[in-house]
């Protein structure tokens, strides 16, 4: 399901980007980032997978999607630091991003195929199972696509597999932290609405 639920996400994304007009890559994105900067920082759902694969870990230091994202909000979640990362993958996307977009994800499909979901990655956080390591990724992929249709002003139907797997980490992100979950399940059940600006991330 796992590896369904990636290959689903990224056709969604590549996809969306293919619908982007020229005139629309440089118009406000996500916060600072404009259209070229979301589509770059979404891109790296693709290049982390194929990058960490290239450099196999020793051993798992993370065991689950979950711990992840909680890591990486303690060791890499620097504003300004994401912003600029952001900014420098929109502009190694080139003056044409879709076949560059549409290549690599091709070709990292096709090496998630070839690897066993046993596969260590060498994440900057740790080592990752593959199987494990993908679900941060469809995360990523599902709420940037969704960002990146609200930017276009157009609709995007999010694969079910995707969104169960992005949905999924999102309550385990909620339950692991105090205070997150109550406010969330009350929400998505209709009690009332969330606390203003509030974020699992």
């Amino acid at each position: 399901m796992i590896r369904d639920a990636y290959n689903a996400a990224a056709t969604c994304f590549t996809d969306l980007v293919a619908r982007v007009t020229v005139k629309q890559w440089e118009q406000p994105g996500l916060g600072v980032w404009s259209v070229r900067d979301l589509v770059g920082h979404t891109y790296r759902a693709f290049v982390t997978v194929e990058t960490y694969l290239q450099q196999s870990a020793l051993h798992v230091d993370l065991e689950r999607p979950v711990d992840y994202f909680l890591q990486a909000q303690a060791a890499l979640a620097d504003p300004a630091a994401v912003a600029a990362r952001g900014r420098e993958a929109g502009q190694a996307l080139g003056p044409e991003p879709l076949p560059l977009v549409r290549e690599t994800a091709r070709r990292v499909l096709q090496r998630i195929q070839e690897s066993a979901d046993t596969a260590l990655v060498k994440t900057p956080l740790g080592g990752m199972r593959l199987i494990d390591y993908l679900p941060t990724r469809i995360f990523e992929l599902v709420v940037h696509t969704l960002d990146l249709a609200a930017a276009l002003s157009v609709e995007v139907a999010v694969p079910e597999s995707s969104a169960s797997v992005a949905l999924h980490l999102l309550a385990d992100l909620a339950a692991r932290q105090p205070g997150k979950a109550a406010p969330l399940l009350l929400a998505a059940t209709g009690r009332g609405p969330l606390p203003g600006r509030y974020s699992v991330l």
